[in-house]
């Protein structure tokens, strides 16, 4: 029987390595501290000065028709993600 942390490899025991050992699943990389992604405040995403997603465009133009309100075009993604979240609330009652 293999053990978790050994693979079969081509009829013989292998130990993981110690970069695979042991690391949690859906962990950060690059981060001093365990952040999980949702949750992460969208000023601090690496990607957040970047334009806005297609998706996020779409779903922020519906939104934002729903609840009255026009909004620049030229958002960033943090920026559509925090509309997003803001108008969810207003429209929705969810976040």
């Amino acid at each position: 029987m293999v053990e978790p942390a050994e693979q079969q490899t081509g009829g013989t025991r292998a130990a993981a390595t110690s970069e695979t050992a042991g690391a949690p699943e859906g962990g950060t990389l690059g981060s001093a501290t365990a952040e999980s992604g949702p949750e992460r405040d969208p000023e601090e995403w690496v990607t957040g000065d970047e334009p806005m997603t297609g998706p996020q465009r779409s779903y922020l133009d519906s939104l934002a028709r729903r609840a009255g309100e026009e909004l620049p075009a030229d958002l960033t993604k943090a920026q559509a993600s925090e509309h997003i979240d803001r108008l969810q609330e207003k429209v929705d009652g969810t976040s």
